[in-house]
């Protein structure tokens, strides 16, 4: 990609345009749509589906026919996992019937469950198994194929350059490159600079990941990969609008500041309120309990105090409603006074 278009922030994804450089990561169990929708809304330039095990999607759980559900008017990108042809192949025609624009394979998921199963990050000891995969996927469906890596498996096997190759020569159309291998799982520091190794070897358009957290880490990871655009994952649990913030930064957009009292109120209550329509009201308060707490953490609220307040214990809606409220109240109130 020219250096005037990943100035410009326009990526071509095949006949998908992509306007910007800050990317919401697919994160299993956080990236749902209610959570993609208020990335959207601040500013991301796209949003990723959470990963969508392939067999589980052909099923038609209703788990997962909701997290193929699209967020807005971003170009609509599901993720699939797995490591036989014919679940990805099926769960990539579901997908595009429920109107993806994009389909991503998962190659850098690093959890057991996932790589006991020889997919996500296990892939990347296959290298000719990943790519059946990949081309399997590309010629089931007309849409552009791309795909989410990492380093490889671990520092004696970093294959990420080669594994970019075999997929760009079989049509990939972008690429995304967690700066980790999979036995440092989430630990250590990311290592941006042999993401360009991945950089050079393509020509198609390469995203860095890992430990991308604000607009002065996109900038040093872009300058030390050479990447066109970074991707932010747990950067964005509690505070969902810095990916806007970042792209904003990044492209010379405007500044956006984070949200104050009153807007940060409306966006933990819309939040709340749309995973309980989502998921309903017996597990959506159990699914909603996480972003509750990484919200008031990221608003300087302690472990200490969440636990005391019993918010993420209670199971009344309208009594977590009132209690989020109150708790933001008398800790901004707490600050004006200090």
């Amino acid at each position: 990609m020219a250096e005037a278009d990943k100035k410009a922030g326009q990526i071509r994804v095949g006949e998908v345009e992509i306007s910007g450089r800050a990317f919401l990561a697919p994160m299993a169990g956080i990236s749902d749509a209610p959570f993609r929708t208020i990335a959207e809304r601040y500013g991301a330039a796209l949003v990723v589906s959470e990963m969508i095990a392939s067999a589980s999607l052909t099923s038609g759980m209703a788990e997962m026919q909701r997290k193929l559900r699209p967020s807005g008017r971003l170009p609509h990108v599901v993720q699939l996992a797995g490591n036989e042809e014919k679940w990805l192949v099926l769960g990539a025609r579901m997908a595009a019937d429920a109107g993806a624009d994009i389909i991503d394979i998962n190659l850098g998921c690093p959890s057991k469950k996932v790589t006991n199963g020889y997919a996500g990050s296990a892939l990347m000891r296959v290298p000719d198994k990943a790519l059946a995969l990949i081309e399997a996927v590309i010629g089931a469906v007309d849409l552009p194929v791309t795909v989410k890596m990492r380093l490889g498996w671990n520092d004696q096997q970093i294959n990420a350059p080669l594994i970019a190759r075999l997929a760009e020569g079989a049509g990939v159309r972008m690429l995304v490159v967690h700066g980790r291998t999979r036995q440092q799982f989430y630990k250590g520091r990311a290592r941006w600079e042999p993401v360009r190794d991945v950089v050079e070897a393509v020509s198609i358009p390469v995203v860095v990941n890992g430990d991308v957290v604000d607009t002065a880490s996109a900038r040093k990871a872009l300058a030390a990969s050479g990447a066109a655009a970074v991707m932010i994952g747990r950067g964005a649990q509690g505070q969902p609008w810095i990916v806007g913030q970042v792209n904003r930064g990044l492209t010379g957009r405007g500044v956006f500041c984070s949200p104050d009292k009153e807007e940060l109120v409306d966006v933990i209550i819309g939040h709340y309120r749309e995973i309980l329509t989502t998921y309903g009201r017996e597990l959506g308060v159990r699914v909603a309990r996480k972003h509750l707490r990484w919200y008031l953490q990221r608003a300087g609220i302690g472990e200490p105090d969440i636990r005391q307040s019993s918010l993420l214990t209670l199971d009344d809606a309208e009594r977590v409603i009132a209690t989020v409220g109150e708790m933001l109240d008398f800790h901004f109130q707490s600050r004006e006074v200090a």
